[in-house]
Order: structure tokens, then C-alpha cells, then sequence
């Protein structure tokens, strides 16, 4: 996915000390990160990372399917030590494949643990909404469907647009087959086919949204503030409510994998993702716009609070690994 923003007027901002020094003429290793997430946040905490430990981080860059694809293939000749993502169904897929090595307790322990995988494998970093853009002058609030699933009916056809190939679309379309059954997700995505404009990536449906090409776009939350800070919107976005698989709550998060011959350092970059002071240095950014997961650390102001949002209830391991949800949108025609 594009990533659009300049971290460079951030990095004087990093300076916080987060207390994972090395001892004074200690070796520092070296981590090889693989890494699905956006570019100007991994940027920003690597470089911190480096400058508290002396451990350089060389990364890795690409789309998440595609690099959790390359861990499986690598296997234990990966030269990766730690894989960074978006979203939770990658690293579902390395558990399942047996390839992710045991997270450290004391870092386990510093989020939610519903935010992490059930094996203890791969820990939660930060967390984003699935929101409906929607164009205030083409549409009210108040005309928007209760349900996601709506927008599949004929009403809304010509007025939805979607990215189905974007890597943040498959949790959504496994957190519906989960909640509603395969047949029931499939022919939602047969009605989307028919009713929407079809877009590349988020950034793609968020813009044509706020320009009027189409009136309404799921999203996750984050692109639309992106756009807002940079160029001022015309659009708003629209929170799913009562617990309605449209208000699904994506989780980004990393692990090491076994194969790695850093596993010290690897955990303790972990341990750094999800410290306090690493977590508040990227909420209080105007960067990616997720929901910082370490206890005690407030949202940066623009998202609506955690609090206030009712997102469905399913489980990490319900939303799977996203080989069902893409074969479920190779059948209805959208990949």
C-alpha cells in the first residue's frame, strides 16, 4: 500500500527515553525485520529502537499475504528475526505453520490479551476500525445502513466503493464468514460485486469518497484521518454500532519466528513495540492513527475513543488466516 507521509519533522520528537539499553562495550546484534506495516511507523521505531539499544534493524518491506507467503516458503532458512504486520491473520497463519517462536511473558502482559495470539506466539501492537467514508454532500449519516452487510442490496448500487485486494479487506471478509457462515459471506460479496466501485487499496476508496465519485467506502479509520491532516476532507466517516461485524476491530502485531538466530534481541524489540513510552511516541504522531494497545496509553485525540466504540465480538483465532476469506473473494469474482 502507498504510504504517503513524511516522519522527518517526527524523528526530533523521538527522543524518549524507553530503558532497553546495552551494557556499556556490549556486542549489539543486528535484527532482520520483515514488516507489513506503514512505513513512516516502523521508520520512526526502529530508528528509536536503534538509538536505545545499539541494535540495528534492517527492514524488510512488502504486502502482508505476500510476506507471511515468503515466511512459510523460507521456513527455518528465513533469515528473518521478527515479522511486523497490519493485520492479525498472518501472523495466525505463521502460528498454524508452527514457524512463530514463544513471546516473553513480562511482553505478553502489556496488552490485552484477547490482542494477541491465542498460543502466545505473537504479541498485539496497535489496532484499527473498519468505518464507513461516507461524502456529506452526497449522503446524511442518517441515511447509511445499520449493517454492513446492507450493502449488498440492490439500493446501493453505484453509491458503495470497496478495495477487495487490499490485504486490510480479507480480516473483514473472515470476520463476516465467521459471524454469519460461508454461504451467507459469499453472497455478500456476490451483492458488493455488483453494487461497488472497485479501488486498489483503501487510500484509493477514501479519496474517490471525499472527491463525490461514489457516496460511501469501507475503510479502515486511519486513511481517513491521513487524508483529513493532509489536504482537509469533505467526507466524515461513520461508526458501526451494537456490536455489527462493519465496526471489526483489525489488529495490527509482531512476532519472532523460531528460525532466528537473534531470538534475545529479536524479544527485546517485542518488549519495545509495546512499551509505554514506544506506544505514546506513535499516538501522540499524526502518522498512522491507530489505537495504541499498552495499558495507560490514551488515542491520538483525532479517533473517537476505544471506550465509545461496540465492535463485534470474535475472537483473533475466528477471523482466521485468510486463506478462506480470499478463496471466498475468488468466487465472487472480486480477486
Amino acid at each position: 500500500m502507498p504510504r504517503s507521509l513524511d516522519v522527518g519533522l517526527f524523528l526530533s520528537a523521538a527522543a524518549i527515553g524507553l530503558g532497553f539499553g546495552v551494557l556499556p562495550g556490549a556486542r549489539a546484534a543486528s535484527l532482520n525485520l520483515y514488516s507489513a506495516q506503514h512505513e513512516q511507523t516502523v521508520d520512526l521505531l526502529t530508528k528509536e529502537f536503534t538509538k536505545e539499544t545499539g541494535i540495528d534493524v534492517k527492514v524488510h518491506s512488502g504486502e502482508a499475504p505476500e510476506l507471511a507467503s515468503q515466511l512459510v516458503k523460507e521456513g527455518r532458512s528465513s533469515p528473518a528475526d521478527v515479522f511486523f504486520t497490519e493485520n492479525s491473520p498472518e501472523l495466525e497463519l505463521l502460528s498454524e505453520k508452527g514457524l512463530l517462536a514463544k513471546v516473553a511473558p513480562a511482553t505478553l502482559a502489556s496488552v490485552p490479551a484477547q490482542d494477541s495470539g491465542s498460543a502466545g506466539d505473537w504479541v498485539g501492537v496497535f489496532a484499527r476500525e473498519n468505518v464507513l467514508a461516507y461524502n456529506t454532500g452526497m449522503i446524511q449519516e442518517a441515511a447509511l445502513p445499520a449493517s454492513l452487510l446492507d450493502l449488498a442490496k440492490p439500493e446501493w448500487k453505484g453509491k458503495i466503493a470497496i478495495a477487495p485486494t487490499d490485504a486490510d479487506f480479507l480480516p473483514l471478509v473472515g470476520a463476516v464468514a465467521a459471524m454469519k457462515g460461508r454461504p451467507a459471506a459469499l453472497e455478500w460479496l456476490k451483492g458488493l460485486r455488483d453494487n461497488a466501485m472497485i479501488f486498489d487499496d483503501d487510500e484509493g476508496v477514501v479519496a474517490a469518497v471525499d472527491r463525490g465519485a461514489v457516496a460511501t467506502g469501507i475503510i479502515n479509520n486511519y486513511y481517513w484521518a491521513r487524508l483529513s491532516m493532509e489536504k482537509g476532507v469533505q467526507s466524515a466517516i461513520h461508526h458501526f454500532a451494537g456490536g455489527d461485524v462493519g465496526g471489526l476491530m483489525n489488529v495490527s502485531g509482531a512476532a519472532v519466528l523460531k528460525s532466528s538466530r537473534n531470538q534475545a534481541a529479536a524479544q527485546k524489540f517485542l518488549a519495545f513495540l509495546v512499551s509505554k513510552p514506544a506506544q505514546e511516541l506513535v499516538s501522540k504522531l499524526n502518522i498512522t492513527f491507530e489505537y495504541p494497545l499498552a495499558a495507560g496509553v490514551a488515542a491520538n485525540p483525532m479517533l473517537k475513543p476505544m471506550s465509545e466504540l461496540q465492535p463485534p465480538s470474535l475472537t483473533l483465532k475466528q477471523i482466521g488466516d485468510d486463506h478462506d476469506a480470499a478463496a471466498l473473494l475468488s468466487e465472487a469474482g472480486l480477486i
